[in-house]
């Protein structure tokens, strides 16, 4: 009589969501509605921003966008959000971790399409609009067998000062200094545990990992990949995202003429 070998299950490969917390007012940019719906080349930016993710197709399990509760214009400003793999949240709160952290708990908690801890997050900001879907993919390609994860960001290009009352009081060495960007991307169970522990106060989701004594890798991005928090940097994103859907109609117009060269 022949023993049977139970044969072990194959590891299951971890998914790649993106979080995207949409509940901020935006009131630096100086205008009445949230920064993130206000137009940028004839679209809400908010709109760019979901396309560059949109654009990543079945790489992504899932895009959650997390807005506040009393949130009424998100739908108006993204009518095609909802398809699948899509998923609205209206439980964002004050601050930006505690948004993210709401996010991450109604991802895990989601029975039909939600995630496992050990899948990867990729949280980015709804005000970087410039951030393209190659970004993104480089982004992945360099954290997935990253032990911790990681962040886009861009070395400091200009002097550092330090101020007070309106007068320089010192000039830091930038030598190693780096411009933290999004997406920032790492395992669901352990960003959350470590927003937990962290509190509300943390800006991004790397200072959260850093107190937990962890070291998130650092991924060159670009320059281009800014948050719009100003009123001047809509006229920047604005030129940007331009010149990108004039480079896109020259090729398009390009490849066509090749194409009809070759025709009988």
């Amino acid at each position: 009589m022949m023993t049977s070998v139970a044969i072990p299950p194959k590891p299951v490969l971890p998914r790649f969501f993106a979080l995207i917390p949409c509940a901020g007012q935006g009131s630096r940019a100086g205008a009445p509605v949230a920064k993130q719906y206000q137009p940028v080349a004839g679209l809400p930016m908010v709109a760019h921003t979901l396309a560059a993710f949109h654009a990543l197709g079945a790489e992504l399990a899932g895009i959650w966008v997390v807005v506040s509760p009393d949130d009424k214009t998100f739908t108006e400003a993204v009518p095609a959000f909802g398809g699948i793999g899509d998923c609205l949240l209206k439980d964002g709160g004050a601050t930006r971790a505690l948004t993210v952290r709401r996010g991450l708990e109604a991802m895990l908690a989601d029975l039909d399409d939600g995630a496992d801890a050990h899948d990867w997050v990729l949280v980015h900001d709804a005000a970087r609009c410039l951030i393209t879907a190659e970004q993104i993919r480089t982004l992945i390609r360099a954290c997935t067998d990253d032990a911790v994860g990681g962040l886009l960001a861009q070395p400091l290009p200009d002097t550092l000062k330090c101020g007070r009352d309106g007068r320089v009081t010192a000039t830091v060495d930038r030598s190693d200094k780096w411009l933290a960007q999004t997406p920032q991307m790492f395992r669901i169970g352990a960003l959350l545990d470590a927003l937990k522990r962290a509190g509300d106060a943390v800006t991004d989701e790397a200072s959260a990992m850093e107190a937990m004594g962890l070291a998130p890798r650092l991924v060159p991005g670009s320059a281009q990949n800014f948050k719009v928090t100003y009123p001047e940097d809509f006229a920047l994103a604005e030129a940007v995202l331009s010149a990108r859907a004039k480079a896109r109609h020259v090729r398009s117009s390009s490849s066509d003429l090749i194409s009809e060269s070759h025709m009988p």
